[in-house]
């Protein structure tokens, strides 16, 4: 009995590892197609959304595209396909996409329970409440009994019913899949406010009938640290994504952009030339070329780049930087060293 026992759990040992082994496989799957398929919004202005000229845009988006310049040398080597929130972690776990880059939050449950891995935090966020100026509501709390837009699937419809019942507030949800759907509905006059990640009620502004008639109020309700997911029991494509994210931040503070990056290759900072590939083997070690940073670097730019250009206080957004600056200004944004 002993010895079948033993053989058997030897047996399951082995499959363990023979599936480990065949799941691990993402990086040389995305040499051998020649592209990254990444998962993006379905349309959020600053974060990921196509263009008048079909073109795909935004934070999560550059992401991507820092990705596929890290691993082939050119950041046009992306696939984008837009996912609900509904349709984003099917999507991930039955492999349709390598990478979900889709404004998503962290949490413990998704980071657990879906077979999904969280690489970093691209955007320190926070849920809030969007209403017509015209109500002459400044608070959340002032919300008892309105009808509140929220999309389905999302930590958004749960943290709601959170902070409606610790307040004793009453309200009326209207749950729409599509955040399009969600948006339009609070543009017609179904609803009363709408509620999302706060930059997501920046995002949702723009695309009012009338913008300026409507405020964002000044409660936060939750934490949403957003950023790029991958499926568990792959490490080496995990270490690429997350990497390539500390890249981008490391960069900013080193005060390597876009434009300087060639030139800071000869740099004298020893750390500067481990980032871009000029001192040791980081990039070939992750199974990347050598200057996999310097080209993610020239496709997309410096974390602080990406973030003003698609985010930033100069973009139709105009979010300021808060507690997405670098931790040597205040912020959260930290990365661990190239070394």
């Amino acid at each position: 009995m002993k010895l079948k026992l033993l053989t058997a759990a030897l047996c399951l040992t082995a499959a363990g590892v023979a599936t480990g082994s065949a799941s691990a496989q993402t990086l040389q799957a995305t040499k051998d197609r020649g592209t990254v398929r990444c998962g993006v919004n379905t349309g959020l202005p600053g974060f990921g959304y196509q263009k008048d000229d079909g073109e795909w845009a935004g934070l999560d988006v550059d992401y991507c595209r820092a990705i596929a310049a890290a691993i082939f040398g050119d950041g046009t080597k992306v696939v984008f396909t837009p996912l609900s929130a509904v349709q984003r972690f099917p999507a991930l776990q039955n492999n349709e996409v390598d990478l979900l880059a889709r404004n998503t939050t962290w949490t413990m449950s998704r980071d657990t329970a879906l077979g999904l891995d969280f690489v970093g935090v691209n955007y320190y966020d926070g849920q809030g409440f969007m209403v017509r100026e015209e109500l002459g509501v400044t608070s959340a709390l002032q919300l008892s009994g309105a009808t509140v837009c929220v999309q389905a699937g999302t930590t958004t419809e749960l943290n709601l019913a959170d902070y409606f019942r610790a307040n004793n507030l009453e309200y009326n949800p209207v749950v729409i899949e599509s955040q399009a759907d969600v948006n339009a509905a609070y543009d017609s006059g179904r609803c009363d406010a709408l509620t999302t990640d706060a930059s997501g009620l920046y995002a949702s502004r723009l695309e009012l009938a009338n913008p300026d008639e409507h405020i964002v109020l000044p409660e936060i309700i939750s934490k949403e640290p957003l950023g790029p997911a991958v499926r568990q029991g792959d490490s080496q494509w995990m270490d690429v994504v997350k990497w390539v994210h500390f890249a981008l931040l490391n960069a900013e503070e080193f005060g390597i952009t876009q434009a300087n990056v060639e030139e800071m290759k000869s740099s004298d900072n020893i750390e500067i030339r481990r980032l871009l590939g000029t001192d040791g083997t980081f990039g070939q070690d992750a199974g990347l070329p050598a200057d996999w940073a310097a080209k993610a670097i020239a496709a997309v730019g410096n974390y602080g780049e990406i973030f003003e250009r698609n985010v930033g206080t100069g973009s139709p957004l105009g979010i300021a930087r808060g507690q997405n600056a670098l931790w040597t200004n205040g912020g959260l944004q930290y990365a661990p060293p190239v070394r």
